[in-house]
């Protein structure tokens, strides 16, 4: 089990960046997503991603970014209850907020090992894969297949 408490989980580009410094440590994983209402799909994707490392960060994106992407009535709920409860998870090392409309700079900044992705991409379709593949990281397809959703749960709930 993970030695960390809660606040300490949380963490931003520079911190991470810092901390990985130049050099080589454990192995990090990113993974990234809204994580809104979280579910099961979620749980099973971040477990899946956390056992392709050593380290698991977890970026969350800002209200700012999810309204953006996802339209003007989401999130549901706040980022910094999603990034507690993502952090919450034993499987997770380090959680960030960002505000980008990807995970880019992220990945540009810290080079993460592997790049995890969950099972709505193949390695082929990832968006971010020639940015993971130009400085040596893989991409990971991670997580049970797509059966679940916050757009489906917000659905039924109407």
């Amino acid at each position: 089990m993970k030695s960390h408490h809660l606040g300490e989980k949380r963490t931003t580009l520079a911190a991470m960046k810092a901390r990985r410094g130049a050099s080589a440590g454990p192995s990090l994983v990113l993974a990234n997503g809204v994580f809104d209402l979280f579910h099961v799909g979620h749980l099973r994707y971040l477990v899946a991603a956390a056992q392709e490392g050593d380290e698991l960060l977890v970026a969350i994106n800002s209200d700012a970014s999810t309204r953006a992407y996802k339209g003007p009535t989401r999130p549901i709920v706040p980022e910094a209850e999603r990034a507690e409860i993502v952090a919450a998870l034993s499987c997770v090392d380090w959680v960030l907020i960002f505000d980008e409309p990807n995970v880019v700079p992220i990945l540009e900044a810290l080079k993460p090992e592997v790049h995890a992705k969950g099972t709505d991409y193949t390695t082929e379709t990832v968006p971010e894969r020639h940015v993971v593949e130009g400085y040596g990281g893989r991409v990971a397809i991670c997580g049970d297949p797509k059966d679940h959703s916050t757009t489906e749960l917000l659905g039924k709930l109407k």
